[in-house]
């Protein structure tokens, strides 16, 4: 996101005149959230004065600060001691969405499983991360590699489809499900492919607003394709 962010944090960046993490806040109050633990590393201290203690939102915010950024996994499995063992739901701060969170808190979770979110696959990731049917969800590489064995009986073209899924940063986590992992910098696809071995991750195919705002440039789409901020916010 350089040079936008080269003195602001991607979350504090603007998207239909507020900030990004603003309207993740908002959307989790309406759902009736209470309480939001944060994660801050990069330019950490200019998010904690804008999040203060979450109280003009009407919820309570915890900061879970990051010396040094830990990647997807590595930053929950420092903040676990700041969310109690009940499932919680995580939203990455760096997408736009207007995914009905309430509907994702009804979500149940097998002990020590998660549910997640895919989305239809964006330009920047055609392939996908994950095969989502009725009864299967694995990664795009397992679900590729079984493509692979039956090619002379589909299409490349359908077997890419079948397989066609892009995880879009949001879920309901059972704490147990981070707590044999070491501490420290840990990426969450590993985790992932763990847990659908394990059979203790289920998904849901969302296909409503998503944006992985990533470049300068899906900033700018974003807000030019919502000039006035009529995306749901």
């Amino acid at each position: 996101m350089q040079p936008l962010t080269d003195k602001t944090p991607k979350p504090l960046l603007r998207v239909l005149g507020r900030p990004l993490i603003e309207h993740h806040i908002m959307r989790l109050a309406e759902a009736g959230f209470t309480e939001l633990v944060i994660n801050v590393s990069y330019l950490g201290q200019q998010l904690i004065d804008f999040l203060g203690d979450g109280s003009r939102w009407g919820i309570a915010i915890t900061i879970s600060e990051e010396p040094v950024p830990l990647e997807t996994a590595g930053g929950i499995i420092q903040a676990l001691p700041l969310l109690g063992e009940a499932p919680f739901l995580l939203v990455n701060g760096d997408i736009y969405t207007d995914y009905p969170f309430a509907q994702l808190s009804e979500r149940k979770v097998l002990n020590a499983g998660a549910h997640i979110v895919l989305v239809p696959n964006p330009t920047h990731n055609p392939a996908g991360d994950f095969a989502l049917t009725e009864s299967c969800l694995e990664s795009r590489e397992l679900a590729l590699t079984s493509a692979d064995a039956i090619a002379s009986e589909q299409s490349a073209a359908s077997s890419m489809a079948a397989c066609g899924a892009t995880y879009s940063g949001m879920g309901v986590y059972a704490a147990a499900f981070f707590a044999s992992w070491p501490a420290g910098k840990q990426p969450l696809k590993p985790l992932l492919d763990a847990a659908m071995a394990s059979k203790i991750l289920s998904g849901e195919l969302y296909q409503g607003i998503w944006e992985d705002v990533g470049t300068p440039e899906r900033l700018t789409d974003l807000n030019e394709r919502f000039p006035s901020g009529s995306a749901s916010q």
